[in-house]
């Protein structure tokens, strides 16, 4: 099932383009980027220049989802940290807020517990930064609600009998 369309506030993006370029400082990883789970990249900080950043996010995306399938069959609801060990570099994904995926590449310049240690971070303040956004388009739906005024507000009972008689 596909997960609802996020709604992204210029505050909001540059205060998840700062927590992801910390975190790229902090865990000592090559690239970290941020993507929703349609497979639609939020953000991206690091060494993006030889990467296909549109694929890499598409197919995160599928990972997190064959891997929640996984989840199920065995009884649990989701697989919250993924690890992909390579040669060379390594890839940590992670939910954040139930709703995007944040991957951190690394390589020997760092170790797993020190990204898990940096991610964890991260996840707490970007959870702070989605609810934020989650409020304020609740608001915006609550507002539009009520400030909206319908022609036939007016109308009575008594008006719609008057057109038919």
């Amino acid at each position: 099932m596909a997960a609802p369309d996020i709604v992204m506030y210029e505050e909001e993006f540059n205060q998840i383009k700062g927590i992801i370029a910390k975190l790229r400082v902090d865990a000592n990883s090559k690239v970290v980027f941020l993507v929703d789970k349609n497979g639609q990249q939020i953000a991206a900080h690091g060494e993006i220049e030889h990467l296909d950043t549109t694929s890499l996010a598409s197919l995160t995306a599928g990972n997190v989802a064959a891997t929640d399938g996984l989840a199920r069959l065995i009884g649990e609801k989701e697989f919250s940290i993924l690890f992909h060990e390579g040669e060379k570099d390594n890839i940590h994904i992670s939910i954040v807020a139930s709703r995007v995926i944040l991957v951190v590449i690394f390589d020997e310049r760092s170790s797993l517990g020190l990204v898990r240690l940096r991610v964890k971070k991260a996840s707490e303040e970007l959870n702070r930064v989605f609810s934020n956004i989650m409020a304020k388009v609740e608001k915006e739906r609550a507002n539009v609600g009520t400030t909206f005024e319908s022609p036939f507000a007016e109308i009575t009972d008594e008006d719609i009998d008057s057109l038919f008689s």
